[in-house]
């Protein structure tokens, strides 16, 4: 199977990319900074449907997004061009090539604040975010063109995924990088949110059964370990593993939106019992590799 991603520089497109080619998948690369195959802007309408539509795939993997959060609402109409009209660049592109399967990266954002805990695929969406509404809008956008265009798709909404490679901004390799300098941990909203961290290969692994199982076609799927964890409780176990002397530092919420704490895990038991997915990488051996190539790569 020949797949396209976009955002495949990204640090999940990186993982993504090394694990389905490990399968024997053939890949073509897309993003809009160098090293990729092909190079551009997703919401132009040029670049998606007469560019990449010269080229020849089987699936499309829609990793590209702004995420974010500080930029995403500070500017929501780059953030809407980009998230929602390059999707919609891209299911067209789909709908014209006939790809075989077109996996949208959506995310747990779409669910803001759970009214479930934990939430299910059935649960109301609850977006707070520019960001978070244009996963709903995307989300929609697919859903119209599997609807209207028959395209075969399926959407994942994941929570907290982390692995080698992340922004440094990033909550796991800010935190790492704290603690291996003995510095203070910095926490916004005093660390009470709570998530569900994943590693990257875990995705990688959910992403495999999605391309090559037809029981995935028209599904959405809530992506983590099943799991729940604050954002305190993973700094205090970070802080264990790289044995630091760090301390915690206790800050306000990153934004006005943000100040009801965002407890939020999912049930991850449609991906098992659609998909049989079972994650293969715990939190702990996962922030250990994070930790090695941190160490390695600084």
């Amino acid at each position: 199977m020949k797949v396209l991603i976009t955002g495949i520089n990204g640090f999940l497109g990186k993982h993504l990319s090394d694990y389905l080619r490990k399968k024997s998948f053939d890949l073509i690369g897309i993003d809009i900074t160098p090293g990729s195959n092909l190079v551009g802007d997703i919401s132009d309408p040029n670049f998606v449907l007469n560019t990449i539509g010269k080229e020849d795939f089987d699936a499309i993997i829609h990793l590209a997004a702004l995420a974010d959060i500080k930029k995403t609402t500070a500017d929501p109409y780059e953030t809407y061009k980009v998230n929602d009209y390059g999707t919609l660049n891209l299911l067209e592109l789909a709908a014209r090539k006939n790809v075989s399967r077109f996996l949208y990266a959506s995310s747990a954002n779409v669910y803001g604040v759970p009214v479930d805990r934990p939430a299910t695929e059935m649960t109301p969406f609850n977006p707070r975010l520019p960001y978070d509404y244009s996963k709903v809008l995307a989300e929609m956008l697919v859903r119209s063109y599997a609807a209207h265009k028959n395209l075969k798709v399926t959407i994942t909404r994941s929570w907290l995924i982390f692995g080698e490679g992340e922004p440094k901004t990033r909550a796991v390799p800010r935190f790492v990088r704290a603690c291996l300098s003995n510095e203070k941990i910095p926490l916004y909203n005093e660390g009470k949110d709570v998530t569900d961290p994943t590693y990257a290969e875990n995705y990688a692994r959910a992403a495999e059964l999605i391309l090559t199982n037809d029981n995935a076609i028209g599904e959405a799927f809530n992506f983590g370990s099943g799991n729940k964890m604050s954002i305190r409780e993973m700094a205090e176990t970070i802080r264990r593993i790289t044995n630091s002397s760090s301390e915690l530092e206790l800050l306000p919420p990153r934004t006005e939106f943000e100040k009801e704490p965002q407890i939020s895990y999912p049930s991850i038991d449609k991906l098992r019992r659609i998909l049989g997915y079972e994650p293969a990488i715990d939190f702990e051996t996962g922030i250990r590799k994070v930790v090695n190539w941190i160490k390695q790569s600084d």
